[in-house]
């Protein structure tokens, strides 16, 4: 339910503004940046501090691959 909500919201957004809105499933984003910290040997201490801007490092880069060369 929550995903067709979500949807919907990127339709009507996207007549609203008039430009492509893109969505991304987040859902192991947190899961990547956690392994990749752990694979660089970062502590547990600087794991939870940064945790949130590794997914979101993660989340940009699945949009960029996704997107490829296209502008």
């Amino acid at each position: 339910p929550t995903a067709r909500m979500v949807l919907k919201f990127k339709e009507i957004l996207e007549t609203r503004i008039s430009i492509p809105v893109f969505t991304v499933n987040e859902q192991y984003s947190s899961f990547e940046a956690e392994s990749y910290m752990l694979e660089y040997n970062v502590k547990r201490k600087k794991r939870k501090e940064v945790i949130d801007k590794m997914a979101a490092v993660v989340i940009l880069q699945s949009y960029l691959d996704h997107r490829g060369g296209r502008k």
